[in-house]
């Protein structure tokens, strides 16, 4: 390829994206249920408030459960259709992935007032939505209109997930692959400033980190002490801590404030402010300085980046379908 067409391709980018951005837009609307299921957001909020009443971590359950749908596949509910071949038994989402009891609960009380109307991706995007407003952050109109898949993608969801050891390159790279950017990544980064990660996500970073430390330098030492005595070599996995310490459940810029003094729990978190020999190491310790310290910016871009995401690759018009059961395609 030469040269002159190398740049005519890129100039002709953005201009290409501009077009599925608006195409996507056009093709979801916030209104999309105002007739045929005027109720939804009304049924919706009060199921989601009645779980998280229940389980406070049921927040950022929900709110993961749509960030992992729409990695794979885009926002088609897939991530909650049940087989052993299915995103659920995925390596990111096994004995981690849960919400599903309450994905059902929705459904079923969306189902009792407008049966066969509205998809259960629909459903997962608004109940993220309610799930971050009721932990104190922002909320957004979500677009809607979208359909549910026909089919689940366990390779997909093995390959295209974001890894809590992931390198910053690694991770900017899986969000470019869905039209995501760096402040995207960022952003969207924050959900995990509520909820809790098991051991087996961050035991990397306290026990044989490199040859020259046995953790990892770049997580503070009080809290590596802390960590070793909850996640000891050979211990349980699946044992919990929270993601944002000394805030758990509050939807807040404190993610960042954490990521400021080494005490990001996962690597993957870490990386953003400590960098690594990524390119954009500069840029992401911008942003993650910038939302540390003005909340409102950051509370913005998240709630946009929710939009964005939620719009990766939606169903919709006769494709795929309206599923009765969250977990069955409507032929099984």
């Amino acid at each position: 390829m030469s040269r002159g067409t190398s740049f005519r391709s890129w100039s002709l980018r953005p201009v290409v994206l501009l077009i599925w951005l608006v195409g996507v837009k056009s093709q979801l609307t916030t209104d999309f249920y105002n007739t045929s299921c005027p109720g939804l957001l009304s049924i919706v909020r009060k199921e989601v408030q009645n779980a998280i009443k229940a389980e406070m971590r049921m927040a950022a359950s929900l709110l993961r459960l749509h960030f992992h749908d729409c990695f794979v596949n885009g926002c088609d509910g897939s991530v909650l259709l049940d087989g052993s071949d299915g995103e659920k038994f995925a390596f990111p989402n096994l004995n981690s992935a849960r919400g599903f009891d309450v994905l059902d609960t929705i459904k079923t009380a969306v189902e009792s007032s407008c049966s066969g109307v509205v998809s259960c991706a629909d459903i997962l995007a608004i109940a993220a939505r309610d799930s971050v407003l009721l932990s104190g952050g922002p909320t957004w109109k979500v677009p809607l209109g979208r359909r549910d898949g026909l089919v689940a993608n366990q390779t997909g969801a093995n390959t295209r997930l974001p890894a809590p050891v992931d390198s910053l390159d690694t991770i900017i790279s899986k969000f470019a692959a869905v039209g995501l950017n760096v402040t995207d990544v960022v952003a969207l980064s924050s959900g995990h400033t509520i909820g809790l990660a098991r051991c087996a996500t961050f035991s990397n970073r306290l026990f044989n980190f490199s040859v020259n430390s046995g953790s990892d330098p770049s997580l503070d030492a009080t809290m590596t002490s802390d960590l070793q005595s909850l996640c000891p070599v050979n211990g349980d996995g699946n044992k919990t801590t929270a993601l944002d310490r000394n805030s758990t459940d509050l939807f807040d810029n404190h993610y960042f404030k954490n990521l400021l003094v080494n005490k990001g729990l996962l690597s993957s978190d870490q990386v953003l402010y400590s960098g690594d020999s990524s390119t954009a190491s500069p840029t992401t310790k911008s942003l993650v300085e910038s939302y540390a310290s003005n909340i409102s910016l950051f509370l913005t871009n998240f709630a946009n980046s929710m939009i964005k995401m939620g719009s990766i690759s939606p169903l919709t018009g006769s494709k795929g379908e309206i599923r009765k059961n969250c977990r069955v395609l409507n032929s099984s």
